[in-house]
């Protein structure tokens, strides 16, 4: 994939290898049923999801980092609905303890760590808390606090208690085509259907549940104390997580820098997956050896 943006072939071919190569696991955690799986052999890379994504959203991008010479460890976190998981008790600080009893059940002592959206700010109080267990860490569209609107807020509330997934929305569709074209612009339009599809499959309560902990969370006095060289990737089209929720981190991080995709939005798993497997080599192999 040496274009700016994949092909529907290219998405296809992602696909049928994440479905042909993955070796799935699964971990019964004090929490829930936490399914996970992982691919190819190298560098440990353990990958934590956004606020409505799944593994196989980051196929295309799992797909370079195995070619590049990468293992990558991707999980589900809890969504309440098929997993046993109990939402109401879980706290920011349980994501942590779910990723470090990954770590301990795979026998992994030390590894790199990706964390996208919602999952960056999982990897940022994991790097605070277990400075020990990681090496480095790429956040993509990450941020420590950000704001969430009262008409979040209060949908979020509702969202705790409808059965449903994200598919299901009425309207879901416009709405994110609002937000989400001008980010796809220059993608095949089964790339964007493929963030529909992937996505959709998030169920509400969980994303519901996610919204609510981001609304009280505020990471940025913890930046100070994580040791680990950070890459930061952004979008010069995000149109989720603002400007200055990455500033943030910079301001805070004692070792970071950042790189900007363009053009590209919040999503650049599915719309420059090679670019972003690049810089994520590159970063990562900086000191192996």
């Amino acid at each position: 994939m040496n274009r700016p943006h994949p092909t529907a072939d290219d998405l296809a071919r992602c696909r049928a290898r994440f479905a042909a190569e993955t070796v799935p696991g699964v971990l019964l955690t004090d929490r829930y049923r936490m399914r996970y799986l992982t691919w190819g052999s190298g560098p440990t890379v353990v990958s934590v999801h956004g606020i409505c994504d799944d593994p196989l959203s980051f196929c295309m991008l799992f797909a370079g980092l195995v070619d590049r010479g990468f293992r990558v460890v991707a999980y589900d976190l809890p969504n309440g609905l098929d997993d046993a998981a109990r939402l109401s008790r879980y706290s920011h600080d349980h994501f942590t303890d779910d990723l470090t009893a990954l770590l301990d059940h795979l026998n992994l002592a030390r590894v790199d760590l990706l964390g996208t959206s919602f999952g960056s700010t999982v990897t940022l109080r994991s790097l605070a808390r277990h400075p020990e267990r990681f090496r480095r860490a790429v956040l993509q569209g990450g941020f420590a606090y950000r704001t969430i609107d009262p008409v979040e807020r209060g949908l979020s509330h509702l969202g705790r208690y409808w059965p449903w997934r994200m598919h299901q929305l009425p309207l879901r569709r416009p709405i994110m085509e609002k937000l989400d074209a001008v980010q796809f612009a220059g993608c095949p339009p089964q790339i964007y259907d493929f963030l529909q599809e992937c996505s959709g499959r998030t169920p509400i309560k969980a994303t519901s549940h996610r919204a609510l902990i981001l609304s009280a969370l505020d990471l940025r006095p913890q930046l100070p104390s994580v040791p680990h060289p950070v890459l930061m990737i952004g979008g010069d089209r995000d149109k989720i997580v603002p400007r200055w929720c990455e500033a943030d981190v910079e301001k805070g991080l004692p070792d970071v820098r950042r790189v900007e995709f363009s053009p590209c939005g919040h999503y650049p798993q599915y719309t420059m997956p090679a670019q972003y497997a690049d810089q994520m080599a590159e970063f990562l192999t900086h000191s192996l050896g």
